[in-house]
């Protein structure tokens, strides 16, 4: 049976090998869920670890995105597999190494490091709930308690110096998981559009982007569906996040970019070629035009105004969404671009697009819709919510 990426028409010189493109859209989704863990884990840390008291009223609904998206990370990759239960092998029997064995420890250690912060930032709701609830409700949050009801203020002094700790913690982890995508394409020497040292930099500033801008745009919803009014401070300081991380990955995009052309070595003809032809509609106007450059000027400009007020929260929501286009575009253009491109370096290859099946558009839309579903779950049995109601 033949892959569903069989490449339907390439153009010039390719290896029989390359008759048959291996990865497809879950793989695009992978590196985006990491880097949304990455960055909205940063935000929390902010709060938890450097003091920024403006980002009080989402650093516990980035904590509680970041635990589900990081549920759902190693998704794809077992999807891709088509026999996950072989993802095992890498953690039982692991090569020091394969840098794809690291994952299964990597991913662990954040998912357990994450659902032990939540518990020590929810313990004083779980244990009222255990206190007030009755039935199942208060079966299950007392279960949660771990036999701990004690909210005295000695406690809470213990529980904030966990949560710091914690948060120290998880900073390098949650970030080394988006460096390791960075990783994982830039070491692949056998393709010219991977192959770069600053893949992982890159990779990393725009996991916080797409985090911060995934957490503007949550936090806008849920205070829209709650009727709520939403923090101006708390806004401009993710504003301001967002902002100077797309300067800092359009820079590096742009010195990677510059390097590959300057050092002109085998094979940059075809890329050239490639990149403003058939990529030049998602390369320079969705990537780097709407997704980096616009928001960045937008941003600008609302911060020289000194704006305040709706039109403040509007410009910064429209940004988050062209923030969230652009590092989906940059992975997408990474990963499947970089397929497309043949290894003799004379010829491109065709992605054929697969609606349904196992790696379908629609299994990979899927895979990214279902921790959002989780999260409004979960934010009905732990509210996260720090606000008051409008009136």
């Amino acid at each position: 049976m033949g892959s569903p990426y069989d490449v339907a028409a390439y153009t010039g010189y390719v290896y029989p090998n390359e008759t048959v493109i291996p990865w497809g859209m879950l793989i695009v989704v992978y590196p985006y869920l990491t880097g949304l863990v990455a960055g909205t884990f940063t935000v929390s840390s902010l709060y938890q670890v450097f003091g920024f008291q403006s980002l009080k009223p989402v650093a516990h609904l980035a904590l509680l995105s970041s635990l589900c998206l990081m549920i759902f990370v190693p998704v794809p990759l077992l999807l891709h597999l088509g026999h996950p239960e072989r993802a095992f092998n890498a953690v039982i029997t692991p090569h020091v190494t394969s840098a794809m064995a690291i994952f299964g420890y990597a991913a662990g250690l954040c998912i357990i490091l994450l659902m032990i912060e939540n518990w020590f930032v929810f313990r004083p709701y779980i244990v009222q709930q255990a206190q007030r609830e009755k039935g199942i409700l208060k079966w299950f949050y007392r279960s949660l308690t771990l036999g701990s009801y004690d909210v005295s203020e000695v406690a809470m002094r213990y529980d904030r110096q966990w949560i710091h700790a914690l948060s120290i913690l998880g900073i390098p982890v949650a970030c080394g998981l988006a460096v390791y995508s960075g990783f994982l394409f830039g070491s692949l020497k056998s393709r010219e559009w991977w192959s770069s040292d600053l893949m992982p930099p890159i990779f990393l500033l725009s996991a916080i982007v797409s985090g911060t801008a995934l957490l503007i745009v949550l936090y806008v919803l849920s205070c829209r569906l709650r009727k709520t009014l939403l923090a101006e401070d708390c806004m401009k300081t993710m504003a301001y996040v967002l902002w100077s991380f797309l300067i800092l990955a359009l820079a590096l995009e742009g010195l990677e970019f510059g390097s590959m052309i300057y050092k002109a070595r085998e094979g940059i003809e075809i890329i050239k070629e490639f990149v403003y032809g058939r990529l030049f509609v998602p390369f320079w106007i969705l990537q780097l035009g709407i997704g980096a450059i616009a928001p960045i000027l937008l941003l600008s400009w609302l911060f020289l105004r000194k704006t305040s007020g709706k039109i403040l929260l509007v410009g910064i929501t429209a940004c988050a969404l062209m923030a969230l286009l652009e590092v989906l575009m940059m992975r997408y253009n990474v990963i499947i671009g970089g397929q497309e491109i043949s290894k003799t370096g004379k010829g491109l290859l065709e992605f054929p697009w697969v609606i349904f099946g196992q790696e379908g558009v629609l299994t990979a839309t899927g895979v990214f819709v279902a921790p959002f579903i989780l999260l409004s779950v979960i934010v009905r049995v732990f509210p996260p919510w720090n606000d008051k109601p409008s009136h």
